[in-house]
């Protein structure tokens, strides 16, 4: 039997291809050091940065140093098993997370993992954590309104839709409350809602779970974990997980409402890291790039421009203060990332203003464009009234003859005030908000007595929304005052003012 080369080499080329196609080739190494959650691991070349490594055990970590010698990885889990002389796989994989309707009702954990005990989750695909911002070109700037529910919020310091909106204040201020009122108002306004836990205690998120399950919130939340027991490395990758997650939906032309709670654990968890890892720290311990590390993840949120689907991803960061003292570094460093922030003030939490907002300090650098044309013709005048009443209200601590307009300002200031107060989960339609502040503003209020103002403010509106349904149906189809609106609504509330008083 005859046999040609030509016929020899090509079978040869057969076999190694054969040969080739079943050889699977992995990059191993071995880890040199372990302890904190950080691993040291030899001979992994190839690694890239943020890649996901495979320890013994089904345990993962992910890259975080390349250095010359070796690479610095957080272990993404319990590190107790893992030992000196361990064989690392890498896997050729960035860290990602599932994504898709699947999770939507889910409580998961920062890779995904669903911890609520209700079976696993179909995912429609994975996304890395880490992407890139839409670019100007993809953005469309912010226009559509993104109503809380708090009248004190819709009014002065508006949200719109791919705005990124500072909450910002001390322990205890209802920083938490008011991320969790607007997820609630989301209901029946087509936004999936994402909240992010970071460092919080695992009975204050199962409290906050059930908040959401009793008011039918969970319907279109999805809650993401990562608690205060667990190490360092899953606080850090927590708000990436969570934006990850969302994105998916907003490229998808959805509206999503993303809460950071909150950032200020996820800078120290990442200050943690980057000391065990050896990189210099800089000013109060924290790393050099700790500024990116958080401009980098609020950038992600945008509103797309219609060629792009017209989907939005609006962030809600929270920054715990100590002392009120926002010119410290980590709430600098947000306050100038974010197109706004709504300051929470104790003194006012604690003398029974809630929510406790500083007018004076809280700003949206959106502006009227967040709210609709109705809105905006009533609150114009109100953020004025109440820096006016503030400031008056200190003076007249010192004086005690005070002129008849200064009397009636400090009256219409107080019942103003009087007004702004709101009970936690209970979000306001912005129709209501509107003919209250309406009457607020023109003077409606200013002989009602100021203890009876709650009552005034719940019948009023019960009184609209029965008697005068056809004006509310008209203030939510036309979403503005009309001259002929306006008189009507003016109308209204003092046929009911004189019944309340009589």
């Amino acid at each position: 039997m005859n046999l040609r080369p030509e016929e020899i080499s090509s079978i040869i080329k057969q076999q190694i291809e054969r040969y080739e196609s079943t050889l699977e080739v992995t990059d191993v190494g071995a880890v040199i050091q372990v302890g904190d959650g950080i691993a040291r691991i030899y001979g992994l070349e190839k690694a890239m940065m943020g890649e996901l490594l495979e320890f013994p055990g089904g345990v993962f970590g992910m890259v975080m140093n390349l250095e010359e010698d070796n690479i610095g990885c957080v272990i993404l889990g319990p590190f107790a098993g893992i030992k000196e002389g361990d064989q690392v796989k890498s896997t050729g994989r960035i860290v990602e997370v599932p994504v898709g309707d699947a999770l939507i009702g889910r409580v998961v954990n920062v890779l995904g993992q669903p911890i609520d005990g209700k079976g696993e989750i179909k995912a429609a695909g994975y996304r890395p954590i880490e992407t890139q911002a839409p670019g100007v070109v993809d953005r469309k700037s912010v226009h559509e309104p993104l109503q809380t529910g708090l009248k004190s919020i819709d009014a002065m310091v508006p949200i719109g839709r791919g705005q990124r909106e500072l909450i910002i204040g001390d322990r205890q201020t209802g920083k938490t409350a008011l991320a969790i009122d607007t997820i609630i108002n989301q209901r029946g306004k087509d936004c999936i809602c994402i909240y992010v836990a970071v460092g919080q205690k695992q009975s204050t998120v199962a409290s906050v779970v059930k908040k959401l399950e009793e008011s039918g919130a969970m319907d279109y939340t999805i809650v993401v974990m990562a608690t205060a027991s667990e190490p360092a490395p899953m606080l850090y990758i927590a708000p990436y997980s969570g934006c990850a997650m969302g994105e998916y939906f907003r490229d998808d032309g959805k509206h999503v409402l993303l809460v950071y709670d909150d950032l200020t654990k996820q800078a120290i968890a990442y200050r943690e890291l980057s000391l065990l890892l050896r990189r210099p720290p800089g000013r109060e311990a924290f790393p050099g790039d700790v500024f990116y590390l958080q401009s980098r993840l609020l950038e992600r949120a945008a509103k797309l421009s219609p060629e792009k689907g017209g989907g939005s991803l609006t962030a809600l960061p929270i920054i715990e203060t100590q002392a009120g003292d926002i010119s410290a570094y980590i709430p600098t460093n947000v306050i100038s990332i974010t197109d706004g922030q709504i300051f929470l003030e104790s003194d006012l939490f604690y003398s029974g203003f809630r929510p406790a907002i500083n007018v004076g300090i809280s700003v949206s650098r959106v502006g009227g464009n967040a709210q609709i044309k109705a809105m905006k013709q009533v609150a114009g005048q109100l953020r004025l009234d109440l820096a006016s009443y503030r400031e008056l209200a200190a003076f007249a601590q010192f004086g005690s003859d005070l002129d008849k307009s200064t009397q009636a300002r400090l009256n219409r200031g107080q019942k103003t005030m009087e007004i702004l107060k709101q009970q936690q989960y209970d979000p306001m339609e912005v129709e209501d908000q509107v003919v209250i502040i309406f009457a607020a503003t023109k003077g409606y209020i200013d002989d009602v007595p100021l203890e009876k103002m709650g009552a005034f403010e719940k019948e009023l509106l019960r009184f609209m929304n029965t008697v005068k349904a056809d004006i509310m149906d008209r203030l939510r189809a036309e979403k503005a005052l009309s001259d002929e609106l306006r008189e009507a609504v003016g109308a209204a509330v003092d046929e009911f003012k004189e019944g309340f008083l009589a």
